[in-house]
């Protein structure tokens, strides 16, 4: 069987940037090992394969795989997704469309934005507000899985912490911009000191203040032995994890707050994603991420 499939750059507005993304527009009589062997013969970060939604009032259901395992939910397949959908469905036709997409989180309501000319841009409200998972953490042992040294770990009143807003991440503040280049990933040690949450270990977030590009906020890497992922180039679902930790340290007012986040930059391949926060009597009332998607193949799959 012929089946359609793109390729996009997620969280960027030019081709061989951002995160790549396969969308396998005809998923649904896929069994769960042949979405997994498919995902990991593309060996991108992420797969999506699309599917009817049993809701009528849902555009699609999507299965998200690394190449490791199935995700119940992930920034830059939605982003990605949700694009692909809207310029499979209405080309390059100006237009602002809303839909919702089922994922395994569940419901997860996106805005889309097609200009001509110009790369698409999807948001999404988190499905699932960002949690702290409470554990004893090692710092020493953090300091020492990203070769760094222990002084380098926190800034401000940030220290190392666990959150999740459907996926947990471990998010390890550093010094500054330097410190993140300077990280050398050691996945033997970090299985060997972090903890397990909801059954999945904790992937490395590292994070900053500031930024390479003058717009960011935040830099960040992602690095995530347990889905078979060395570094990943844009990362929304850790973003979503970051919205309570900046909301739990930095005593976000309420208010509307624009956080740009970059990621790829020690990759060759920048990313900007977009984090909105509103907070509302000091509690996060909503929260999304959102970013720009290029298609840069498209093909069938003969399987």
């Amino acid at each position: 069987m012929a089946r359609s499939y793109s390729v996009y750059d997620v969280f960027t507005d030019r081709k061989l940037a951002g995160n790549p993304l396969a969308v396998i527009f005809d998923g649904d009589d896929l069994s769960d090992e042949a979405m997994q062997a498919i995902t990991r013969e593309i060996n991108l970060s992420e797969t999506v394969f699309v599917q009817p939604s049993t809701n009528p009032a849902y555009a699609a259901r999507l299965r998200i795989f690394t190449p490791g395992r199935e995700l119940p939910f992930a920034g830059h397949p939605t982003v990605g997704t949700a694009v692909a959908l809207a310029e499979r469905a209405h080309g390059a036709a100006t237009r602002d469309l809303v839909t919702v997409l089922e994922e395994n989180v569940g419901p997860v309501r996106c805005a889309v934005r097609l200009r001509e000319g110009e790369a698409s841009f999807a948001e999404f409200d988190l499905p699932r507000k960002s949690q702290p998972a409470v554990m004893p953490l090692d710092k020493l042992g953090i300091a020492d899985a990203l070769s760094l040294k222990v002084t380098e770990i926190g800034f401000e009143n940030h220290v190392p912490s666990i959150w999740s807003a459907g996926v947990p991440f471990l998010l390890i503040p550093v010094h500054d911009v330097g410190a993140t280049q300077r990280v050398e990933f050691d996945p033997q040690l970090w299985e060997k000191i972090v903890p397990f949450v909801d059954g999945a270990l904790a992937s490395a977030y590292v994070y900053c203040r500031g930024g390479v590009n003058h717009v960011a906020k935040f830099h960040a890497r992602m690095f995530a032995s347990g889905m078979g992922i060395v570094e990943d180039p844009a990362t929304g679902s850790a973003a979503a994890a970051l919205s309570g930790a900046i909301h739990h340290f930095d005593r976000l007012t309420d208010g509307h707050h624009p956080i740009m986040i970059e990621q790829g930059v020690e990759m060759g391949r920048p990313s900007f994603i977009h984090l909105h926060i509103d907070v509302d009597g000091g509690a996060i009332s909503n929260a999304r991420i959102g970013g720009q998607a290029v298609r840069l193949a498209s093909g069938t799959l003969d399987l």
